[in-house]
């Protein structure tokens, strides 16, 4: 059974940093993509980072120059390292992974959430 563990959100300052981390666990599977997602309260969930396996990294417009998406492979973790947050980026961030665990089908799967408050 695959699960994925998220971390990393918090109170932060307007300027401050932050690092989210999402760790996939499980049977030994083959990842398509790692991305991170965010939805603010009355809005609809939105892309942040995308990091499709063999592909193009992208961004929201709103975190281009701010925001930076890496993994690690050995252990298939995705991070979303946040820096000069603004109060706009407070939100509940989600990761999300397009696997396909051994001997299973492909599918996605969304991480728990974490919160994210950029306040002071």
């Amino acid at each position: 059974q695959v699960q994925l563990a998220e971390s990393g959100g918090g109170l932060v300052q307007p300027g401050g940093s932050l690092r989210l981390s999402c760790a996939a666990s499980g049977s030994m599977f083959s990842i398509y993509f790692m991305g991170w997602y965010r939805q603010a309260p009355g809005k609809q969930r939105e892309l942040v980072a995308a990091r499709p396996s063999g592909g193009t990294t992208t961004y929201a417009d709103s975190v281009k120059g701010r925001f930076t998406i890496s993994t690690d492979s050995a252990k298939n973790t995705v991070y979303l390292q946040m820096n000069s947050l603004k109060p706009e980026d407070t939100a509940h961030y989600y990761c999300y992974v397009d696997l396909a665990p051994s001997g299973g089908s492909r599918r996605g799967y969304w991480g728990q959430g974490t919160q994210v408050t950029v306040s002071s």
